[in-house]
């Protein structure tokens, strides 16, 4: 399976602006259930990614204010990036290669399409060796 075969469907793309406070970006994860999302600078271009633990090792554990700070202020900005071709075996190699738990998709002209977090890859790897395991089932115990 590939990246674009998982996140195609996908109706919203999860974002914020440099400007935003650290406190709103808190909020709007919470509020979208989600873990990371992307900056976008003010071209509307992505200029980084700020995830839970960004708030919570960089403002929380510092104890520093989270409405005087902007999300350009705590943001990773090197970013590891995917496109739809990749393989979900490839994202996940990269994800253990650079310690991350969320790649940027990008479409080929290089435009923010959005994340995919490994919780993604794993759903289709459960859901592929439970497909396994029941065919395996159906074969050693065949219906009588």
């Amino acid at each position: 399976m590939r990246v674009g075969d998982l996140i195609g469907s996908r109706k919203e793309i999860y974002t914020v602006s440099e400007e935003t406070s650290v406190h709103e970006v808190a909020q709007y994860l919470r509020a979208k259930q989600v873990r990371t999302v992307g900056v976008l600078g003010a071209n509307g271009k992505l200029t980084g990614v700020i995830s839970q633990s960004d708030i919570s090792d960089k403002v929380a554990a510092e104890n520093k204010c989270p409405a005087w700070m902007k999300a350009s202020d705590i943001m990773t900005r090197e970013l590891v990036t995917v496109t739809a071709e990749k393989t979900l075996d490839e994202c996940l190699l990269l994800m253990e290669q650079n310690g991350i738990f969320h790649l940027i998709v990008l479409s080929q002209m290089g435009e923010f399409r959005g994340m995919l977090s490994v919780k993604d890859i794993l759903k289709v790897v459960a859901s592929d060796e439970k497909a396994r395991a029941d065919l395996l089932e159906a074969f050693i115990f065949p219906p009588r």
